[in-house]
């Protein structure tokens, strides 16, 4: 198994990002690794001094195989930023694990995040591997390492050159999607909001390169691998984060188990327990909830 390379993007919260590296060169496969630690670039004199308070942290960064910084003189935004970088690091290694500077690793996240990699490579079904998983019930009970997902996450995630390329971030099929209900309905299998974000993203109301990704999972019928037990939690809730405000409804326990083998074999399809259960996280209710 050839280890993936990770991508770290970072932008101007020296806090979590000091944490977000720390946990992450503790995983046991970071010797071994490669990390790109993309840097944006100041929105204005405010982030610049909080984007050098980031950048600062860079020269200390141990325990990885190689790092490199990339860092962007103008101001690029999120989207841009994923879209770009990962394209770059897909373009000349193949394969890519994905990291935001807020994200808290398990030691054996780079464990299954490679084994996942390595073993669907050729699956024409699987778009993307995550790292991160909700705590569903259905899922208290489990015996096996992983299930299948409609919906990608963006909490430390993995995917190979050939999706990432085939996909149309400008949406081009749009007019005609906005007006097929049929499909926009269909499209709610992975939650009731991402009609709604994917017309805001189309609208400029919102800058997200991950609604387009699943739009692009959601029109070609593919699926995302998650573990059962989560190797990913988020600390980038409240007034600071730039797109995240706080939420109790994606809390997860994060696995503090040892295991280093995983085993990805099985029928590969969508438990319908599971698929209402991680509808109903994306539920107007339970989004309503969070105003209040």
């Amino acid at each position: 198994m050839s280890l993936s390379p990770i991508c770290l993007f970072t932008y101007n919260r020296a806090s979590e990002t000091e944490k977000a590296i720390k946990a992450l060169s503790k995983n046991e496969l970071a010797s071994e690794s490669e990390l790109f630690v993309f840097s944006d670039g100041p929105k204005n004199e405010k982030s610049k001094r909080e984007v050098e308070a980031v950048r600062a942290l860079f020269p200390k960064i141990n325990g990885f195989k190689k790092v490199e910084i990339i860092k962007s003189s103008e101001n690029k935004g999120l989207a841009n930023s994923i879209i770009s970088g990962v394209s770059q690091i897909l373009k000349s290694h193949g394969k890519s694990i994905v990291l935001e500077d807020d994200l808290i690793t398990s030691s054996n996240f780079l464990t299954f995040m490679n084994q996942a990699l390595d073993y669907f490579e050729h699956n024409d079904k699987v778009f993307s591997v995550s790292g991160y998983s909700m705590d569903f019930p259905a899922l208290m009970n489990s015996e096996s390492d992983y299930y299948a997902g409609y919906r990608a996450s963006s909490w430390g995630w993995a995917t190979w050159r050939d999706p990432w390329e085939r996909i149309d971030w400008d949406v081009k099929d749009y007019d005609s999607f906005k007006w097929d209900f049929i499909n926009q309905y269909k499209f709610m299998r992975g939650g009731s909001d991402m009609p709604y974000m994917l017309y805001k993203q189309m609208k400029g109301k919102i800058d997200s390169w991950a609604i387009r990704w699943c739009y692009h999972q959601f029109k070609n019928d593919l699926l995302t691998i998650y573990p059962t037990k989560s190797k990913v939690i988020s600390i980038g809730f409240g007034d600071s984060a730039t797109h995240t405000k706080k939420t109790t409804r994606f809390d997860t326990v994060l696995d503090h188990g040892k295991k280093k083998h995983f085993d990805f074999s099985g029928e590969l399809k969508v438990d319908k327990v599971l698929a209402k259960e991680f509808r109903n996280k994306f539920s107007f209710v339970n989004r309503l909830k969070d105003r209040f």
